[in-house]
């Protein structure tokens, strides 16, 4: 006798959370976001269906195939992936799983979803993100992006947090994720105990900061005292 799995009629879509990287098309009309795994080469839409990545003609989800979207259960399991080399300029999406889906221990395969929220992380630099900038790398017609302060725009092809929802449609929501604080730090110092070498390191790294604000505050006053002399 073949056992079935239980099926599922939840009342509303399910909430999951996966990371991707935010791209914007070569034309800039339109953005979207490419996953970070299987069918990475496939940007997407907030709204979007899945379709077999290895070009079957079944649907997704199929039980003897990988295919279909993923995202996992819980947000700080997402959020881990973020650490790792290669994916610390992704976003993290919260997304409503939509359609026929394969529940797992650590998530769901699905076949069609909506992405309500984006976060964006921290720029490079540390500061809290205001745009998304050309990341030097995309895919056929897309081009990646990646998260950026104002200060590390240098030139770049970027689009602001919120011109980029507007581009995406479908009612996105993109949010900036917190950067690390003074509080922050001296938190993890009490925590981890550290000694005073540390805590010089930390203070160093912190007036550094402090440093170029100030040039770029002393920049700014600079170009408005070129402005013309009232007759």
């Amino acid at each position: 006798m073949r056992l079935r799995l239980p099926e599922e009629r939840p009342t509303e879509p399910p909430t999951g959370y996966k990371i991707a990287h935010p791209v914007l098309s070569h034309d800039g009309t339109r953005a979207g976001f490419t996953g970070v795994s299987l069918g990475g080469a496939l940007p997407y839409g907030v709204l979007a269906d899945a379709s077999c990545v290895y070009g079957l003609r079944h649907k997704a989800p199929h039980r003897r195939c990988d295919c279909g979207f993923h995202c996992v259960h819980d947000r700080s399991t997402a959020e881990a992936l973020l650490c790792t080399a290669e994916h610390r300029a992704a976003v993290l999406l919260e997304v409503s799983v939509i359609g026929r889906y394969l529940r797992f221990e650590l998530g769901y395969r699905y076949a069609r979803q909506r992405i309500r929220v984006a976060t964006v992380g921290p720029c490079g630099c540390g500061t809290v993100s205001t745009a998304l900038a050309d990341a030097g790398w995309g895919r056929p017609g897309w081009r990646a992006l990646a998260p950026s302060c104002a200060g590390c725009l240098r030139g770049r092809t970027s689009v602001s947090l919120a011109s980029f929802a507007r581009l995406a449609g479908e009612g996105l929501r993109v949010v900036a994720g917190r950067a690390a604080t003074v509080a922050d730090v001296a938190a993890d110092a009490g925590a981890d105990g550290l000694g005073v070498p540390e805590l010089a390191a930390e203070a160093a790294l912190l007036q550094a900061r402090l440093d170029w604000f100030q040039t770029q505050l002393a920049r700014l006053g600079e170009r408005g005292s070129d402005g013309p002399v009232p007759s």
